[in-house]
């Protein structure tokens, strides 16, 4: 079994319908340009209002991983 070297980053995904999209959208985005993603975790979670009006949920995740081994 080899050592793994991990690294996060934070992103903030949003949507009008849930909670649980806005994490969907940021995964993914990420999942776009990152590599070796293993896990997440939520960290904020939030609503934007506007107008006086519920208008989406904002919500931040770290993800982390696996950086590459150097060859």
């Amino acid at each position: 079994m080899s050592n793994h070297v991990y690294k996060l980053t934070e992103l903030t995904g949003s949507s009008e319908k849930s909670i649980e999209e806005a994490v969907r959208n940021a995964v993914d985005r990420a999942a776009q340009t990152i590599r070796n993603m293993r896990w997440l975790e939520v960290v904020e979670t939030r609503g934007h209002i506007e107008n006086n009006k519920f208008k989406h949920w904002q919500v931040t995740v770290k993800i982390g991983f696996t950086l590459e081994d150097a060859n």
